[in-house]
């Protein structure tokens, strides 16, 4: 479902999101836009995409409507898809090669920030937000906080392994987005398992 190629994910290009919230005055970046609506799926929200659009809006302070918010509907959906597809096709939605490094390492961190404002969004409502996620998520979650202060000014490195360390840190991304939503999906089944199986309750 999703292109491996940065800046698209499926249908939706990094560049046509960007100019459509330049339109609507927004300054909000295309990568915390996704990384956003990629936490609250990851968080397990299960509300569909319209419930998801106004949570997006009020966690980054946006208004979208029109054409962007179509995109982001649709965005939402197809992110949906993919979490869900065992082919693990998800990709944060990033700045493409042509991009300058800098430039992609603050849409990088732009995206984390993102993906963890929509998560802690979601467990503040479930009121799960203290609890800890079974295997890697915690950890995850903590890597993603330290990305979010990541510096294009990074000491001097080889221009080819820099790249090849952002590389790295993309497909480290879009693993860990997974795994989280593979273990808040498998909290939630535990816990409906748990509540269907109490002693003296009626069902």
């Amino acid at each position: 479902m999703f292109d491996s190629l940065p800046g698209e994910t499926g249908l939706f290009y990094f560049d046509d999101i960007a100019n459509l919230l330049l339109e609507q005055g927004e300054s909000c970046s295309p990568s915390e836009l996704h990384g956003c609506l990629s936490g609250l799926l990851a968080a397990g929200d299960q509300r569909g995409a319209e419930a998801a659009l106004d949570d997006l809006n009020q966690a980054l302070g946006l208004e979208l409507h029109g054409e962007l918010a179509d995109q982001v509907l649709r965005l939402y959906a197809a992110s949906q898809e993919a979490m869900e597809d065992d082919t693990f096709d998800f990709l944060p939605l990033l700045p493409d090669e042509g991009v300058e490094l800098g430039q992609r390492l603050l849409a990088l961190a732009d995206w984390c920030r993102g993906f963890l404002t929509g998560y802690a969004r979601v467990t503040a409502r479930a009121g799960t937000g203290g609890e800890t996620l079974p295997g890697d998520s915690t950890e995850v979650l903590r890597d993603m906080a330290l990305m979010t202060q990541v510096d294009e000014d990074a000491p001097d490195v080889d221009e080819e392994d820099a790249e090849e360390n952002y590389a790295e840190v993309v497909e480290y991304l879009r693993f860990a987005a997974l795994n989280v939503y593979m273990d808040s999906r498998g909290r939630d089944e535990e816990r409906q398992r748990a509540a269907r199986q109490r002693p003296g309750e009626l069902h």
